[in-house]
């Protein structure tokens, strides 16, 4: 694919066919992913492949706990855990999420409550020796690390799209992150990073819409003139 058609066309796909993902198309889609930047190009990423049907379904289970208090934050009008969150509001929202998973139960549930059936499903960790936390002393929540393994996480979902897949990356099981290293056997220096469910999609995923340049960058200031130029 064109790399500017596949940047403008790589969305979070969650409904998958039965057709299953081989290992080679993996090992490509990884081979590619690979060539992410990191800092120091330390390529601290470590990736497991899960399979094991009992193994998916306690995965499965760890991500829902996160994923019914994440709906009911949503609906509560909160960015779920949201750094500057009201912390009691937040409270009395979560407080709400059994009944976001009853609805769940008796719906029939969707990608969550699948998460086990996608055809691949791929844990991503990165070695804490490996990041260059240049923000990691400061007193707030720290993001610098992630550069060091999102854009590997991000790579595997382009990769992912030139092979006619589709998949989306979500961060919820790092709300049970001890569960889910003791039930993959990562080590202490490990972290969990991401957890990556690909499959081959329903639909063709389309030209995706965005807040158009102008909405957030700025020159010299962030409360500077906007950036204009053609946008496509």
């Amino acid at each position: 694919m064109d790399l500017i058609d596949t940047l403008r066309t790589t969305g979070a796909v969650r409904a998958f066919t039965d057709e299953p993902v081989d290992d080679r198309t993996l090992v490509r889609i990884l081979d590619t992913a690979r060539f992410a930047p990191s800092g120091g190009n330390r390529q601290g990423w470590r990736v497991v492949v899960v399979r094991d049907p009992g193994t998916r379904r306690r995965l499965r289970d760890l991500y829902l706990d996160g994923w019914y208090e994440y709906l009911a934050m949503g609906a509560a009008g909160l960015t779920p855990w949201g750094p500057l969150n009201d912390r009691d509001a937040e409270a009395r929202a979560v407080a709400e999420a059994p009944r976001f998973a009853e609805q769940a139960a008796a719906s029939g549930g969707g990608f969550a409550e699948h998460l086990d059936e996608v055809p691949a499903l791929l844990a991503v960790f990165v070695d804490l020796g490996a990041l260059a936390a240049v923000d990691r002393d400061l007193d707030r929540y720290t993001l610098a690390g992630g550069a060091s393994v999102y854009p590997f996480v991000w790579s595997i979902l382009l990769a992912a799209r030139a092979e006619g897949l589709g998949g989306v990356v979500t961060t919820m099981p790092i709300r049970r992150e001890p569960e889910v290293k003791a039930l993959l056997g990562a080590p202490d220096e490990l972290a969990l990073a991401a957890v990556v469910a690909l499959g081959h999609p329903v639909r063709q995923p389309r030209r995706l819409r965005r807040a158009p340049v102008r909405d957030w960058a700025t020159v010299d200031r962030v409360d500077g003139a906007p950036l204009v130029g053609d946008e496509g």
